[in-house]
C-alpha cells in the first residue's frame, strides 16, 4: 500500500497564473507560504521559518483559483506531490516538485487578506517548546 497525500494551510504568495494546454484545459500555478515556529533551546528566542510550495491546479480547480484565489489569502489545499523533469534551453536537466491540488478551501471571507475576520493563524502560540523538545 502507498499514499501520496499533502494537506497545507498557508497564505497565497501571488495571484494565480492561468494558462491553457493545447487542448484548452485550464491550468493554474501559484505559490503558497507555510510557517514553522519554535523556541531556540540556547537563547529562548522565538524563531520562524517560511517554506514556499509550488501549487498547480487543473480544469475546474484552475478556473476556481483564477476566479477567487488572490495573493495574501489564507487557504487550505489537499493534493499530492508531483515531480516533473525537463531539459532547459541551455541543455541542463531541471526538475521541480509541486503540489497538484484536488481540493481547495478558502479560510477567509472574500476580500479579506489579514486577520480582520478574527483569524490569527499567522501568530504562533507563546508557549512553544524549545527546539527538539517535542512532546510526542
Amino acid at each position: 500500500m502507498s499514499l501520496n497525500k499533502v494537506i497545507l494551510v498557508g497564505r497565497v504568495g501571488q495571484d494565480p497564473e492561468i494558462r491553457a494546454t493545447q487542448t484548452g484545459v485550464p491550468v493554474a500555478n501559484f505559490t503558497l507560504a507555510t510557517n514553522d515556529y519554535w523556541r531556540d533551546k540556547s537563547t529562548g528566542e522565538r524563531r520562524e521559518r517560511t517554506e514556499w510550495h509550488r501549487i498547480v491546479a487543473w480544469d475546474r480547480q484552475a478556473q476556481f483559483c483564477g476566479d477567487y484565489v488572490r495573493k495574501g489569502m489564507l487557504i487550505l489545499v489537499e493534493g499530492s506531490l508531483q515531480t516533473r523533469s525537463w531539459e532547459g534551453k541551455d541543455g541542463q536537466k531541471r526538475s521541480t516538485t509541486e503540489i497538484r491540488i484536488q481540493n481547495i478551501q478558502m479560510l477567509e471571507r472574500k476580500g479579506s487578506t489579514g486577520d480582520s475576520d478574527g483569524m490569527s493563524d499567522d501568530l504562533p502560540p507563546d508557549d512553544l517548546p524549545p527546539e527538539g523538545d517535542v512532546p510526542f
